[in-house]
């Protein structure tokens, strides 16, 4: 669901060359029909369910849902605001909102009348542009959690208790650096903290890889960066400068990926965005523990012959724990030829109405606290704890949580930033090398 390729940043880049071209108009739009179109197959029937409600509530106008995998998605939504073919009304995503903002292919949604405080905390003030015009009408919302192989930690000694209360530092890594030695087992069923360990022949690893992370980390660094006390640019949105030349973040980083070059974690040539990430690790039983996202939630549950449960996020030097919470939203396409009728499905998407019943399929936590409320009941009637996930937006005396970054060219971070800690990642380059990569991105961002 939010896997992110260079295929978005390829397409804003694209947009960007030829953002003056005419537009014709949403495909299929019409006075009487609505096109939205949203990636999450897992989420369509709810939102089919929606739109039934929807169209009981204004007769006259009907909802058009296509719904397109995640790298089909970009590609066709930037040729569509090239071509005119775009929808009314898609599933944004904040990687993406800055680049769409600055090149205007939104609609302005400021007579919706959305309040921040009808959502949980900081997911409306998100989607409001540079300008002071709001773009997008929050969706849903996801933290991150550490997952883990219930089997695997009792074989290792290690308590639920004791793994929702590790943690950590770049000196030594901590307790969580402790458990995950103890997780990591070699071929000839060494652990990582027994004498012998042979780091170069690994069979279960003690922490699953989710790749370099791009510019954001959300599930590889990012809670660890935010609770040693570092933000990703000068201001919390539309920031000017970025700060990955901070030497609290290298450390961060060095000692994140230094976790590989002690065996404890796969190398970077073991990951695969498409075939090989950290919940396909944790399913074939390849390791032991992996942080990830709400939205895999349902994912991990479905593994069978895996009972896999979920631990907060390691306590900081900060003395806090942190997780990005991330959170999508729902825009109208400037060139939307039916923008009443959009504007009326946005808002009903927005609503409780809507929300309530997205969340009772319990899939995705919906934006507003019912629609929360709903997604909570829904899991535990599958037996499925979310607490690891709720709590650090309830308990905002413990838990750091702070967005993606929020900023211009945020497709041009990402393209810089990837190779760079890939670099790092696979290829031993030294963390200090982040200090020219920083400078090339805050010269794109002060343009």
């Amino acid at each position: 669901m939010r896997i992110r390729t260079l295929v978005a940043a390829a397409g804003a880049l694209a947009l960007s060359l030829v953002s003056g071209c005419a537009q014709q108009g949403a495909a299929g739009s019409s006075a009487n029909t609505v096109t939205y179109w949203l990636w999450d197959a897992n989420q369509l029937p709810a939102y089919q369910a929606c739109a039934k409600g929807f169209e009981k509530e204004n007769p006259g106008l009907k909802v058009k849902i296509t719904q397109l995998g995640w790298s089909d998605y970009w590609t066709k939504l930037t040729a569509g605001f090239i071509a005119g073919t775009q929808p009314d009304v898609f599933t944004d995503h904040i990687q993406n909102f800055g680049q769409y903002a600055d090149l205007k292919v939104l609609e302005p949604l400021d007579d919706l009348g959305i309040e921040d405080s009808d959502y949980q905390p900081g997911l409306a003030a998100n989607w409001v542009g540079k300008d002071g015009h709001r773009y997008g009408a929050p969706k849903d919302w996801d933290t991150v959690a550490l997952f883990y192989n219930e089997k695997m930690t009792k074989d290792a000694g290690l308590t639920a208790d004791e793994l929702n209360n590790l943690s950590w530092n770049p000196k030594d890594g901590g307790s969580f650096e402790k458990a995950v030695a103890r997780l990591t087992i070699d071929r000839n069923g060494k652990r990582g903290d027994e004498p012998g360990f042979d780091k170069n022949n690994v069979k279960v690893y003690g922490l699953a890889t989710n790749g370099g992370g791009f510019g954001d980390g959300q599930t590889q660094w990012s809670n660890f960066a935010a609770s040693a006390g570092w933000s990703y640019l000068d201001k919390p949105r539309w920031g000017t400068k970025y700060q990955y030349d901070s030497k609290v973040f290298q450390s961060v980083i060095k000692w994140y990926f230094g976790l590989a070059e002690k065996g404890y974690m796969p190398p970077l040539s073991d990951y695969n965005v498409q075939s090989n990430q950290a919940n396909t690790q944790i399913a074939a039983g390849k390791a032991a523990t992996a942080f990830d996202g709400a939205w895999m939630i349902s994912s991990y549950a479905g593994f069978k012959g895996r009972d896999i449960k979920t631990a907060l996020t390691p306590v900081g030097p900060t003395g806090k724990r942190a997780t990005m919470m991330n959170g999508l939203a729902d825009s109208v396409t400037k060139a939307s030829k039916n923008k009443e009728g959009a504007k009326k499905w946005v808002a009903y998407l927005a609503s409780d109405k809507c929300q309530k019943v997205v969340g009772g399929y319990g899939v995705v936590f919906p934006a507003t606290k019912a629609g929360t409320e709903a997604a909570v009941a829904a899991y535990r009637k599958k037996g499925i704890d979310v607490s690891s996930f709720t709590e650090p937006v309830a308990d905002k005396k413990n838990f750091r949580t702070f967005s993606y970054p929020i900023a211009s060219y945020s497709a041009d971070m990402t393209a810089l930033m990837m190779p760079a800690m890939e670099d790092i990642y696979g290829n031993g380059k030294p963390v200090s090398s982040l200090d020219q990569t920083n400078e090339q991105i805050n010269l794109i961002l002060s343009q």
